[in-house]
């Protein structure tokens, strides 16, 4: 068994102290190592960077330890019991590391438990202790790790995992969290509130409700898990998840929670944002936490994991999260179809969808996507949100396949039972095989078109031909604002091009400040590069607000001068505007029952 104990010895300083002990060291020589990154973030975070000093002894003697590399440390000399301390500085507000200070502490098992080297299938016991002095007094803990040894649920004491991977699994909070609890399909669940902040308690214990039971009764009954705990930091602002197996990690800001002055017939926009992250993260429990990629049977936390899978394991994911608050009732037929029309807009904007296809964004999402730069929106596609759309096309194009006898469910139903229950990880054609096997050989040869096509190809994915057959026509509009991101209409819209420079933008403290230009646009055939602030336009002075303005009082065709700073030199542009491009999804009822269609209906019903 190896031992730990961990205490928040300065929240002041943002510091915790870790004990590692071994009673009985497997040889005269101990292999200690921190991961390098965190299932579910996919880029290596070196965690190690945070260790600010470590010591070993044994009865008392203090034992010589050597640095094998940036996350490796040897201590020799070993000849009876081992006691490692060390300090681990915590100033990572994200839901990836480790943070304290006298308002919380929370921290991933990555950030802070040394792995022993040939022991990682032992059982590893916790002793999480309370931090000194009064100011502390009302904390509790928040952990997916089983308390032992007296210790009881949500109090300081000994937590228990059966072996290390699911110790660095179970992320900790610490803190006087505000607790809502509820059962979903029997389970006991919890969400724990960090952060100042005011709730609907009641309205959203009953959607977390809604929205567990859902995704339980998907996979079936019973759950992978007997109790699940919702860990969630309340920012100004924030936004952010990591699932576990047990657990997630979230951060959200304030205005996206339930208040009691809310329209309860109503889902405001940060609240739906909100439940979306939580039935995403909930949705993980089974997808990719349980059904994995084969390359992460076992994860290899030392160095990075690549698969082309991550399409299915964040696209199918992010297609259900919100899927499932339409089929539960929490939002209408026409909010669910508003959020698709965002995600399509998201995807057809995405130039790096011509460039890179989905299975070579989920093999590098260690550089590309995790590590975008400002060409990102030409060179990269996102596996979320093409992921999604895939989803999308594979759910309708079951369902026409089978005359609606059949759907994605079905494939996600046999990846569980075939390789989420079983513990085999999931290869490159799995899905494909399953897809098929379901629909049935005699549309193999249109099914593995579709597939190379979506997965291997840099092709346009075809969710227009498919939306019609529930009623539902796609068009693709030239945005009416730099708001609009995609609409739900009852008529055909015929929106007027306008001016477009081809840049992405934000506010500077003179100007504007480019964050991307597209290769394609008046921005780069004049020469504005990312990084540039631009101050004026035609001689006038623009800013955040007025720069959309001013672009709009032009005309199509027409060349302006733009004058802004390159570093510190001034600089001039000439500009000869283009037509703004047809970029943005508009979903339009062809069905005169609107979002009353049986088509429509068939689909968004559980």
């Amino acid at each position: 068994m190896t031992q730990y104990q961990i205490l928040p010895i300065d929240p002041h300083a943002h510091l915790f102290e870790v004990t590692l002990t071994l009673d009985k060291p497997s040889g005269s020589e101990i292999e200690l190592y921190l991961p390098n990154w965190i299932p579910g973030s996919y880029m290596i975070r070196d965690f190690a960077k945070h260790v600010q000093w470590l010591k070993a002894e044994s009865q008392g003697k203090a034992l010589p330890v050597s640095k094998l590399d940036k996350a490796r440390w040897l201590v020799g000399e070993v000849a009876g019991p081992l006691v490692i301390r060390y300090q681990v500085y915590a100033w990572d507000l994200s839901v990836r590391g480790a943070h304290l200070d006298q308002t919380h502490g929370f921290f991933n098992g990555t950030s802070v438990f040394l792995a022993v080297k040939g022991q990682e299938e032992a059982e590893c016991r916790v002793n999480i202790e309370q931090p000194k002095g009064d100011a502390y007094q009302s904390w509790r803990v928040a952990t997916g790790l089983k308390p032992v040894d007296g210790t009881k649920e949500f109090e300081f004491g000994w937590y228990a995992a059966d072996n290390y991977d699911e110790l660095i699994d179970c992320p900790v909070e610490m803190s006087d969290f505000r607790l809502i609890s509820f059962e979903a399909c029997g389970v006991p669940h919890h969400m724990a509130l960090t952060g100042k902040h005011q709730v609907d308690e009641t309205r959203l214990k009953n959607d977390l409700i809604k929205i567990c039971e859902h995704h339980i009764r998907f996979f079936g009954e019973p759950a992978p898990v007997d109790r699940y705990i919702f860990m969630t930091y309340v920012l100004g602002k924030g936004f952010g998840g990591l699932e576990h197996r047990n657990s997630t990690a979230l951060h959200c800001s304030r205005e996206d929670l339930p208040l009691p002055s809310d329209d309860p017939e109503k889902v405001k926009d940060s609240y739906l944002t909100f439940l979306d992250l939580c039935s995403h993260e909930y949705f993980h429990t089974w997808n990719v936490k349980r059904i994995k990629p084969a390359a992460f049977l076992p994860y290899d936390t030392q160095q990075e994991s690549y698969t082309e899978l991550l399409w299915a394991f964040e696209g199918f994911t992010s297609y259900y999260d919100n899927l499932a608050l339409v089929q539960t009732g929490i939002i209408p037929i026409k909010q669910y179809l508003l959020s698709i029309a965002k995600t399509i807009t998201v995807l057809e904007r995405a130039r790096g969808r011509l460039i890179q296809s989905i299975a070579d964004s989920s093999f590098d999402a260690w550089t590309k996507f995790y590590k975008q730069d400002e060409n990102a929106p030409n060179s990269v596609v996102s596996y979320y949100g093409k992921g999604t759309v895939i989803a999308l096309c594979m759910d309708l194009l079951i369902r026409q396949l089978t005359d609606n006898q059949k759907s994605l469910r079905d494939v996600m139903v046999r990846l569980w039972q075939d390789f989420g229950q079983k513990q085999i990880g999931v290869k490159n054609d799995s899905i494909q095989n399953i897809t098929i096997e379901i629909c049935g050989e005699q549309h193999q040869s249109e099914l593995e078109q579709f597939f190379q096509q979506a997965l291997y190809s840099t092709d346009e994915l075809p969710v227009e031909e498919l939306l019609k057959t529930v009623d539902l026509e796609l068009v693709f509009q030239p945005k009416n604002d730099r708001n609009d991101k995609g609409q739900v209409k009852d008529e055909m819209p015929h929106n007027k091009p306008k001016p477009s420079l081809g840049i992405d933008y934000q506010a500077a403290s003179l100007g504007i400040m480019v964050k991307s230009v597209y290769w394609d646009s008046a921005a780069c055939e004049a020469g504005i590069s990312a990084g540039d602030q631009l101050i004026s336009m035609n001689d006038l002075k623009i800013d955040n607000d007025e720069f959309a303005k001013r672009l709009a009082e032009c005309e199509i065709g027409e060349t302006v001068v733009i004058r802004g700073f390159r570093r510190d030199e001034l600089i001039r542009f000439e500009a000869t505007l283009r037509a703004s491009v047809a970029d943005t999804a508009y979903l339009v009822y062809s069905s005169e029952q609107k979002d009353q269609s049986d088509k429509l209906k068939q689909w968004l019903t559980v």
